[in-house]
């Protein structure tokens, strides 16, 4: 008898796992279309600016560390190259490099949210990730913000953002 209550708590969690997912789902195939479309706005709308320059600073930091030489310029350096770095890096066509990197070309069709949401992984703190395969590491993490689902975390090589002139 005590199965009855646990399974439908089970289908309940998984339900709502499930809804978040899709939630999201939709924000990242908004985010998608817009690297495709190469559509600044929308692409702003999906992205926490403030969040990626602290990961970049913080990833700055742990890698400017391991190098006596230049472990001071990380502090000197660190809030422009930061700056410098959010504008020229986290915007639609470097991140549709990354994408021909992973295979998508300019004319491959972006899977409906659906799909989408079959491929997100629901992380322990309520934010969901992309991966480059079933269960892969997470490549791109966001976090449900003001109603809607933005890309917060590039988790990523960092060394495929590249910027082109």
């Amino acid at each position: 008898m005590r199965a009855v209550p646990i399974g439908l708590m089970a289908l309940t969690l998984a339900a709502c796992a499930s809804a978040q997912r899709l939630g999201a789902a939709n924000d990242v195939h908004a985010l998608l279309v817009s690297i495709r479309d190469n559509d600044s706005a929308t692409f702003d709308a999906h992205v926490d600016h403030e969040a990626l320059k602290k990961e970049l600073q913080a990833k700055l930091g742990e890698r400017l560390a391991r190098n006596e030489k230049v472990k001071g310029l990380a502090a000197l350096l660190g809030p422009s190259v930061i700056d410098f770095a959010d504008q020229a890096l986290v915007q639609p066509k470097t991140f549709r490099m990354v994408a021909e990197q992973y295979g998508y070309k300019p004319d491959t069709k972006i899977p409906n949210p659906l799909v989408i949401a079959q491929a997100l992984k629901t992380l322990p703190d309520g934010r969901v990730c992309a991966t480059k395969k079933k269960d892969g590491p997470c490549v791109l993490t966001f976090t449900k913000e003001a109603g809607g689902w933005k890309l917060t975390s590039f988790d990523g090589d960092f060394s495929t953002l590249r910027i082109k002139l």
